[in-house]
């Protein structure tokens, strides 16, 4: 059984023509064609062209996006990376032959090399006045439709080429991304900073709190997992003497799907030796502000509708102060009782599993602040109970050196003090492997080759991760994650059974008989 909306969306009309265009010998599909000139370079040399066409040719080639047919004229839109450039294509300049050809056999889609001069038109286009064509891909499949693009929000994220083939905001999107991650090896390059690449198929998983993709290696016979971050591989390459490292990996976790999530994202990691998650705060501020600035031209941006600015300071607030501020609780000051009367009263998801006043912080921030922060505000002072990777406070006892960037609602950054005391770390993934063995599906596992390393000493050292896909999200004022990542996953649509609407056209050379 083949999914039908799965299947080939070849068309016969097109696949007609491919079939006629083949017995008279045209070439479909040829290996190379010499461009000269990109649309963007042409329309920038003849920028001030008047009516009366180049003297000098132009050649260059791209898909075709719109195609009018006046008789014995075509103006069609020819479109490459660059940009889009209208033709003109005359019977009388480039033959019949040609011209009935163009007319026959090009259709909205296919790529095209052309050869002519430049000119204005009336109406003050700047226009192709065509000499001659070469066919370079005949596409089989159709384009959306031509005056509205693709407008299908599923569609669009699961044929993604498709998306970017018709839809200029989309590939605006991710060229804006490719500047972000450019900007973020640039900046880390001109500060000393080296980039490494750490195992994505790790033996133990760890770095975070979530739920690891499993895998199995027939030859090595054992359990393998995606990694769900690079942090402890990083902090191994501190032991080894690097001192300011930074990886942008992409990482895996089996969690929901939803605007803020995908189980494969990327995300920028960076250690700096010597330094305290205060330092991480003035980097992580500055980089941002710094990449804003970059890409946005301002410190200012629009989000969903919201301004957002990035001149510093930025807040800064503890987790508890936080929740007294945003929340209306002081939540160090209450007993267990009452905070769990308090979370069932706000209607707070898995508000009966806290056990302690520490719990109970995360529980309010999570379900009462978090959404409220817009504006960049980093929380720090996170209980050491969900902090496993984190040194302890140096004067609050029972919380951690750790902080988080939120803006608009969303986490964009996670950095410490790194946690290099052997012993302790040892302790911590102790209690973390306690949560998994009762049921936490997130709680990290113990990876004692990580404890040996640090047992060999690490220096202090700060750390922090930064999404990238979220950074993406922020400033190119997209809402959803699937709108930054080129092929987010998807869930599969079932199988259905053949049907008459949905077999398969036939191909140029396929025999369909059944006594072939």
């Amino acid at each position: 059984m083949t999914d039908p909306q799965e299947r080939l969306a070849f068309d016969q009309t097109r696949l007609d023509k491919v079939r006629a265009l083949q017995e008279q010998g045209v070439p479909l599909y040829p290996h190379s064609f010499e461009r000269k000139h990109t649309i963007a370079e042409i329309r920038a040399k003849y920028a001030d062209i008047a009516h009366d066409k180049s003297t000098e040719s132009v050649t260059t080639a791209g898909r075709l996006y719109i195609i009018r047919n006046h008789g014995k004229t075509l103006f069609a839109d020819l479109g490459d990376e660059s940009g889009r450039i209208q033709l003109y294509i005359r019977k009388n300049d480039i033959g019949d032959a040609k011209f009935s050809f163009f007319n026959s056999y090009i259709e909205r889609g296919d790529f095209i090399g052309v050869t002519g001069h430049v000119f204005r038109t009336k109406l003050g286009e700047i226009t192709i006045w065509v000499d001659d064509i070469v066919l370079l891909c005949k596409a089989v499949c159709p384009l959306p439709e031509k005056f509205h693009g693709l407008k299908d929000i599923e569609k669009r994220y699961r044929q993604r080429y498709l998306d970017l083939i018709v839809n200029e905001e989309s590939r605006q999107t991710f060229r804006t991304r490719s500047r972000i991650l450019a900007f973020i090896r640039r900046y880390l390059d001109e500060r000393g900073f080296l980039e490494f690449e750490t195992p994505v198929l790790q033996p133990v998983y760890g770095g975070a709190n979530a739920r690891p993709f499993t895998s199995y290696h027939n030859y090595l016979d054992q359990k393998l997992f995606l990694r769900i971050a690079p942090e402890l591989y990083l902090k191994r390459l501190i032991v080894g003497g690097f001192e300011k490292v930074f990886e942008v990996a992409r990482n895996f976790r089996n969690e929901d799907i939803d605007t803020n999530h995908n189980p494969e994202f990327s995300m920028v990691e960076i250690y700096w030796a010597y330094h305290d998650f205060s330092d991480m705060m003035a980097l992580t501020e500055d980089f941002v502000t710094s990449l804003v600035t970059e890409i946005c031209g301002s410190t200012e941006i629009t989000f969903a509708g919201t301004k957002i600015s990035f001149s510093g300071p930025w807040k800064k607030l503890s987790m508890a102060d936080a929740v007294k501020e945003y929340g209306g609780i002081d939540v160090l000051s209450m007993g267990v009782d009452e905070l769990r009367k308090l979370a069932e009263q706000h209607q707070i998801d898995e508000w009966e599993k806290p056990q302690s006043q520490r719990e109970f912080l995360v529980l309010f921030f999570e379900g009462l602040v978090e959404k409220k922060l817009i504006q960049p505000t980093f929380i720090h002072d996170f209980p050491v109970e969900n902090s496993p990777l984190a040194k302890k406070h140096r004067t609050k006892d029972g919380f951690t050196e750790r902080f988080e960037l939120f803006i608009y609602g969303m986490e964009i950054a996670n950095g410490f003090s790194e946690l290099n005391d052997p012993i302790d770390q040892k302790i911590r993934f102790e209690a973390q492997d306690e949560k998994r063995r009762h049921g936490d599906l997130e709680a990290q596992m113990i990876d004692y080759d990580f404890i040996n390393a640090i047992g060999y000493g690490m220096p202090p050292t700060g750390g922090v991760g930064i999404g990238i896909d979220r950074l993406v999200m922020l400033l190119t004022n997209n809402d959803s994650i699937k709108e930054v990542i080129l092929f987010p996953q998807m869930k599969t649509i079932k199988e259905e059974r053949d049907t008459p609407e949905s077999v398969s056209p036939k191909l140029p050379g396929q025999n369909t008989s059944r006594d072939s």
